[in-house]
């Protein structure tokens, strides 16, 4: 990426915002500018974008107790979920998610999934089986329709702090390729399972919209609630495990040896080998080989937990300190769980490299709120990229630069939608789209600033190539296509066309913060107002309302315009520098806005003695009209020529207009 700070020399500026133009406000500019419709703020989420005074969020408490059966590829457990009623409303039922009968074939997103989507899966035997429901000890009759399940409470459930227990006995096979998001993956050494989605877990219910219980059909992922979580994971004693939180039992499950490996990656800034792939299979690669062994873990106020477990796994970490606000330090454990299938080549390097990837990632992001997990753990398998809290599952095929991206990005989602608990069943591009905005600054920490010969041994330095979502030509190209010009951001991501979710959950989100940083607000501004954000609704659960009003009260700028262009409509950018004269000792140049998104335009003016001047007009010129006008004083020079927008970053529809000779 050649930018990501936008601040511009910014010399005499003399708006005029019709150099001729006397008509009526163009009807267009009026839509445009215009207030936008947000929700009223209440006494739950304020005018400024903070949570407000009476915010409330439920809670959800999980203890789970599962087994893997590899000779079936079964998963049989036990939830116990403590719900806990912060609302100021009595419930008098309670919905569930039950998103493993997704997989069942008569499921309506398998009815609705074409075979060679990315979020197939479905098979004769998916699904859930439950066994029977207690609520407070006393059985219950679910009502489950699909991926839901609301269970009828023997008495209701107090506001503002009524708690109730619920037990959930169940059962799956795991599928070979669950939508992306876990499945199994067959390798020389065994099989690696990669389980999320995996225990029966309770909806969100908020201020926005009750009970959140939207359907799983795939595409769309997910809104949980925040909670602390203890699960045990039982296994054939040859396999090992890695999960969310924090590993309780290290002792009962590790060699000595490994604990000692352990111990020096927790010092080390460079990869050590727990299980080296010269051990993998052979009689040191686990305390035991014969019976099971179970792994505990505990993650405290989280949003769900997910875990990989295999006979294959080569494992290694890495220490990664991060300063937390107080100054103390998080000395976060960086691992990498692959089989050998996953290891590259000195040309093309692969897992061996993941956890010195993962480590940049984590204190790459950090800048943005501190990383507060103890653990960060890449595992390599089926799936091609899916996120989980301080744990993801990538493609055992990615390689040199492919596997860094998408490392960081599903490390990246650790602060969003981890910490940041939006809804991403609704709103995708505030979860994917601001990470892919951390992509782009991880990516220059990692490429462009990093002094370690061995990166640009690897042939990865410009980032360009790799943030192509910062080009403002492929931008462009991206608004041209139809699929972009039929969807605005804000289209719910299950009813987003196939070929238009990279674009309008990841790109054009990002691409619209970081034109708002570099080019509207100046990073000085909008990085504060993105911190503040992240720092306000940390572990709670923001709607975009929250996040405009957040923005435009901390940078103090007035953004409707902005947020309705990009995020509520599919309209194109295009301004073309119409006029360019002298006018006494003043170079003009004359600009016309003629596409549905307005931006600032940046002006540079060239004179015969090679000088140059920079001008910006601001969004606000195009209020009145649709032409707006810039002018510098010559002092003594002839004036040459002037370009607009000339820094690549502009989603501009046609760049043969902004350019112009005296």
């Amino acid at each position: 990426m050649h930018r990501l700070t936008g601040a511009l020399l910014a010399l005499t500026l003399l708006v005029a915002p019709a150099f001729a133009q006397t008509d009526a406000l163009p009807e267009t500019n009026d839509a445009l500018f215009a207030p936008l419709d947000l929700p009223t703020p209440n006494q739950y989420r304020a005018a400024d974008g903070r949570p407000g005074p009476a915010y409330w969020q439920n809670e959800n408490d999980y203890d789970i107790e599962a087994a893997l059966d590899p000779a079936t590829h079964t998963v049989t457990g036990t939830v116990t979920l403590t719900y806990t009623n912060e609302s100021p409303h009595d419930l008098d039922f309670v919905w569930m998610h039950l998103e493993q009968n997704l997989f069942g074939p008569a499921s309506r997103g398998a009815r609705r999934t074409p075979p060679d989507s990315r979020w197939r899966g479905s098979f004769p035997d998916g699904g859930y089986r439950l066994g029977t429901v207690t609520i407070g000890g006393q059985p219950v009759e679910p009502v489950v329709d699909d991926t839901r399940m609301r269970l009828d409470l023997p008495e209701t459930l107090e506001r503002d702090g009524g708690r109730v227990e619920i037990v959930v006995p169940y059962a799956f096979v795991v599928p070979e390729y669950g939508a992306d998001r876990m499945g199994r993956l067959e390798t020389e050494r065994g099989v690696v399972y990669e389980l999320a989605q995996w225990y029966p877990r309770v909806a969100v219910y908020d201020d926005v919209s009750g009970w959140n219980t939207m359907p799983y059909l795939g595409q769309g992922e997910f809104y949980l609630g925040y909670g602390d979580f203890e699960y045990a994971i039982t296994v054939p004693s040859t396999m090992t495990v890695v999960g969310t939180g924090e590993l309780l039992n290290e002792g009962e499950v590790y060699t000595e040896t490994q604990r000692d490996r352990l111990a020096e990656a927790r010092r080390s800034a460079g990869r050590v080998y727990i299980i080296p792939p010269d051990e993998v299979g052979t009689q040191r690669a686990t305390r035991r080989r014969t019976g099971t062994t179970t792994w505990r873990f505990r993650a405290e106020n989280v949003r769900d937990v997910a875990w990989a477990a295999s006979e294959a796994f080569i494992l290694d970490a890495a220490n990664a300190s991060v300063e937390l606000d107080d100054g103390s330090v998080n000395d976060v454990l960086v691992m990498s769980a692959y089989p050998h299938e996953g290891i590259g080549t000195p040309e093309t390097p692969g897992w061996e490299e993941a956890t010195r990837f993962g480590r940049a990632s984590i204190l790459a992001n950090s800048r943005w709120y501190p990383y507060p997990y103890p653990v960060a753990i890449s595992v390599a398998g089926v799936v091609g990229g899916m996120e989980y809290p301080m744990l993801h599952f990538s493609s055992v095929d990615a390689r040199f630069m492919s596997l860094f991206g998408v490392i960081d990005h599903e490390l990246g989602h650790n602060w969003f939608p981890m910490i940041v608990g939006s809804d991403e069943r609704r709103y995708a591009w505030m979860d994917e789209g601001f990470t892919s905005y951390l992509n782009a600054f991880a990516n220059v920490a990692f490429y462009d600033d990093n002094e370690d010969p061995t990166i640009a041994g690897y042939g990865m330095s410009d980032s360009t190539r790799i943030v192509r979502l910062t080009e403002g030509p492929a931008a462009a190209e991206f608004l041209r296509q139809d699929y972009a010009a039929d969807q605005p951001v804000m289209t719910y991501p299950d009813r987003i066309r196939r070929p238009a979710l990279g674009w309008l959950a990841y790109r054009k989100p990002a691409k619209g913060l970081l034109l708002l940083r570099d080019e509207v607000v100046g990073p000085e501004r909008f990085d504060a107002a993105f911190r503040e954000y992240i720092r306000r609704w940390a572990y709670k659960h923001p709607q975009p309302a929250d996040f405009f009003r957040t923005i435009e009260n901390v940078t103090g700028e007035d953004l409707d315009w902005f947020w309705r262009g990009w995020f509520y409509t599919t309209d194109q950018f295009d301004q073309a520098l119409v006029a360019l004269s002298v006018d006494g000792d003043a170079a003009v140049a004359t600009v016309e806005n003629r596409l549905g998104l307005v931006l600032p335009t940046t002006v540079e003016f060239t004179f015969s003695d090679g000088s140059t001047e920079t001008a910006v007009i601001p969004s606000e010129a195009y209020f009145s009209s649709d032409t707006a006008g810039a002018r510098v004083p010559l002092g003594g020079r002839t004036l040459i020529s002037a370009r607009i927008n000339g820094s690549g970053d502009y989603p501009d529809d046609d760049v043969s207009n902004d350019a112009r000779d005296l």
